[in-house]
Parts: C-alpha cells; structure tokens; sequence
C-alpha cells in the first residue's frame, strides 16, 4: 500500500466540502459475503437464473430455496467491518455526506450510516409482487417458502434488484444527484460492471470532482477517472485513513 497515496488521499478529504462515497463488494467481503463475480464469486457455484425476474416469477419455490441459502443463511451474521465503521464515523464528523452502494447487505446501515443510497436494493425488505405491499425480512418464517403477503397472499421477493428488473428509481435518481453534488468521490472495492453503477464515477468527474479510489488491483477506473489510487483492501486502506483523520 503506497502511504504517500494515503496522505494524498486523506489532504483531498480534508479539503473537501462534499465527499460521497461509492462501495462495492470490495467492502462487504471482509465481513465474510462472497462476491457475485470473480475469484470466490457466487456465480461459479451458483446458476444466476435464480435471481432472473422471470424464473423467480414462475418457479418462486425453487428460487427461494437458493436465495434462502446464499442470502438469508448467510447475510444475518454478517458483522460491520472497519471499513465500514471508518465510513460511518466519516459521516460523524461530516467529512462523509452520503454513500452509493451496489451492496444490499445492509452494513453500512448496521455501521451507522444514515444516507445510504441502495443502486441494488436490500435483502433487508421483501416486496410483495402481486400489491407492491412492503415488509421487513424479519416478518417471514423462512421456515415456510416461499413466504406470502398478509394483504392478498401473493409471493413475496426480496426487494433487491432481479437480472432484467428495473434499478430502484429514487436510488438512481439521488446517486445521480449526489454523484453530480460530490467535490470528492471516495470509490471503494467495485469495478462497476454493470449500468447504472458504472455511471457513477464519470457523472462526479464531469462535475469536476477529484476521485480517490481504493482497489485491490486497477479497475476500468484506474487511468480514466481516478486521481489518487490506492492498490489495498478496503480495510486496510480505510483503517489507514481512518487514523490520519483522527477517527
């Protein structure tokens, strides 16, 4: 990890006056969730067709059982990790305005963050397909599959973005906003492969605003956008900073 890179790095946040950050699974994997691509992924042992809107529609019961196991069977234990927490005290101490994420873990939530914008949704909620009612996970038996709506006894869906389903609107529309309003964006742990996410980077760098970003390795960002690269884990990276600003 390059130290003169994280000084850059924490002089651009202190000189700041509205710093977004953009998270990706980089962060999360730390706190023991796999990602969906690459080494470890959820997609080399996992057939993506249970997350396809339209498998999940016709065939619920089958869908819901591997979402239960890669989901729900995991995701609950899953603990807040430094990097996390340094993005929630950023937030304390208004160095941080807001984050984007692509994760639907809800970790920053569960660090402390209070404006997370969710790109993907959240395992967090579950949506009913038939009335649109909502529900917090927490009002399903898992037990009992797939789990019903209380109001008109349709399926109920986790409430994060399905292959060919719709990118949540208000989401999109104040990641845009923030990514427009942002002097500073702060990425960490995502490569942005898919749209909208991967918009993200360049509508911030169009509105003139420095990028720092926090990578294991480069990324279709590292030449094109970003000012200050950090080759590390999030943790490590974060931990880093989290100390140079006294956090």
């Amino acid at each position: 990890m390059n130290t003169g890179n994280i000084k850059k790095a924490v002089k651009l946040i202190r000189e700041s006056r509205y710093m977004v950050a953009f998270t990706g699974a980089g962060v999360s994997v730390e706190s023991g969730i796999p990602p969906f691509r690459g080494a470890g992924g959820l997609w080399n042992t996992t057939h993506p067709i249970f997350l396809e809107i339209e498998y999940f529609q016709k065939k619920p019961l089958q869908s819901w059982k591997k979402i239960k196991e890669i989901f729900y069977d995991k995701l609950g234990d899953a603990e807040p990790n430094i990097a996390h927490e340094i993005l929630a005290k950023m937030e304390k101490r208004s160095f941080l305005e807001s984050i984007i994420t692509q994760n639907i873990d809800h970790l920053h939530q569960k660090a402390g963050n209070k404006y997370v914008y969710e790109l993907h949704g959240t395992y967090k909620q579950l949506v009913c397909i038939g009335c649109n009612s909502e529900y917090d996970m927490s009002f399903a038996d898992l037990n009992f599959l797939p789990p019903t709506c209380f109001v008109c006894k349709g399926i109920l869906k986790p409430d994060m973005v399905f292959f060919n389903e719709a990118i949540p609107e208000f989401a999109q529309k104040k990641s845009f906003e923030e990514a427009q309003k942002a002097d500073l964006l702060l990425i960490i742990g995502t490569n942005a492969e898919v749209l909208p996410a991967a918009k993200i980077p360049e509508i911030a760098k169009k509105t003139g605003a420095k990028i720092i970003e926090i990578n294991i390795k480069p990324s279709p960002f590292t030449n094109t956008v970003t000012d200050v690269f950090i080759e590390s884990r999030a943790t490590e990276a974060m931990e880093e900073i989290g100390k140079l600003l006294y956090l």
